[in-house]
């Protein structure tokens, strides 16, 4: 991947960039609404304290010697990072370290009686509970006396746009139109994503799918599985979840199993799509990976020789998500105009980007779809979730 001054790496310690505002804002209010979802005893509230305190001021510090993962983190860069601000260090690096020292505090690594207590499952389950939720699922029926085409770009769209999307699809607002000054789907390479895959009925191949957030938006992502294997266009999908609770939404198996319970209990097509993918992960054409790697603080480029052969043999990769595009091309604040295949290309199959804009880092755009962003508004197309992108190498 090339490493030019035109592209260095993302750090936290510039007052007023997104990057900083996470760390300095948005981890100590993660700390308090953790605090506040469960009734944790008074040795977690002293942990929670002193991760607050030491995340805003204090300098990374070591894992404890018992510590079952020390020596991966160690290997991941906690050696060369310990005494250093959080603020100084990789963005991408100090992000994740949070998320492993706040499940440290609350007990998830045991041993203990809150050991594998989810401290995001609230905030995870009253979005997939929520009335929302129910209308996106009743608009699956509508979908059905759609043509395949139809069916399968908005199911497409579904899974790119999130919980930001209308299941149903509404086909007039599909993505940007050439017109658009301002396009909302600032790249689309749909064309190319859906020629790696086979035509229907004579999929055989394997899709891997890296997901991104739970809730609701880990159900488009599992109806896009069901409508490729109920259409034939692949023979087997292997979803890739977080080891542990991350990030707050990303999601983990217990959260797949949340969404496939949501689903079967929904009726209508919402609920077919459930039973063929509870069906599909009892008969193998389904599976689950939850690699330690998944919550690495690290970009893909330096993934395992494991997760890299199992990439490789994939007819196709989709990447979902802000935090896994981010790994995917490298977290640094490349030119927009930066080729997307070019800092993908040690990737070692081939690779989609369905992503929602939520960070600085962007690749794969063209100098007009830029110059427009820009000039409407500013830096902001980058961060807000307004924006997504299909990209494929």
């Amino acid at each position: 991947m090339p490493d030019t001054p035109t592209a260095p790496v993302l750090l936290g310690n510039r007052p007023g960039s997104f990057p900083h505002s996470v760390l300095a804002e948005r981890h100590p209010a993660v700390i308090e609404q953790v605090r506040e979802a469960f009734p944790y005893e008074p040795a977690q509230h002293r942990a929670l304290d002193a991760l607050l305190a030491n995340c805003t001021e204090g300098e990374i510090e070591p894992l404890p010697a018992h510590a079952h993962d020390r020596r991966r983190w160690d290997d991941w860069g906690l050696r060369a990072y310990t005494g250093r601000s959080w603020f100084d260090v990789p963005w991408l690096w100090s992000e994740s370290w949070f998320y492993r020292r706040l499940l440290d505090a609350v007990g998830w690594f045991g041993p203990g009686p809150w050991q594998g207590i989810d401290p995001f499952r609230p905030f995870k389950l009253a979005e997939l509970d929520s009335a929302a939720t129910d209308e996106e699922l009743a608009a699956l029926d509508d979908l059905t006396g759609r043509s395949p085409g139809d069916r399968a770009r908005a199911l497409l769209h579904g899974s790119l746009w999130g919980n930001r999307a209308d299941l149903g699809f509404r086909l007039s607002a599909e993505g940007a139109r050439d017109a658009d000054a301002v396009p909302g789907l600032v790249a689309d390479d749909s064309d190319r994503l859906w020629s790696l895959l086979g035509p229907a009925g004579a999929g055989t191949g394997t899709l891997c799918l890296v997901a991104d957030n739970a809730g609701r938006e880990l159900v488009p992502d599992l109806l896009l599985i069901a409508h490729l294997l109920a259409e034939g266009r692949i023979g087997r999908a292997v979803l890739h979840v977080k080891p542990y609770p991350y990030y707050v939404s990303d999601a983990t198996t217990a959260d797949v199993v949340d969404a496939l319970r949501r689903l079967t209990g929904a009726g209508g097509a919402a609920a077919a799509s459930g039973r063929l993918l509870w069906t599909a992960l009892a008969d193998g054409r389904l599976a689950l990976r939850a690699h330690p790697f998944s919550s690495a603080p690290l970009p893909y480029e330096e993934m395992p020789g494991d997760l890299r052969a199992e990439f490789a043999a994939a007819t196709l990769t989709i990447v979902k998500g802000d935090l896994n595009y981010r790994r995917l091309v490298g977290d640094r604040l490349w030119a927009p105009t930066t080729p997307f295949a070019d800092v993908t290309g040690y990737f070692p199959g081939p690779v989609a980007a369905l992503r929602t804009l939520k960070s600085d880092v962007i690749t794969g755009l063209d100098a007009r779809t830029e110059a427009a962003l820009d000039a409407a508004e500013g830096r902001r197309w980058r961060t807000g979730g307004t924006h997504a992108l299909i990209q494929v190498a």
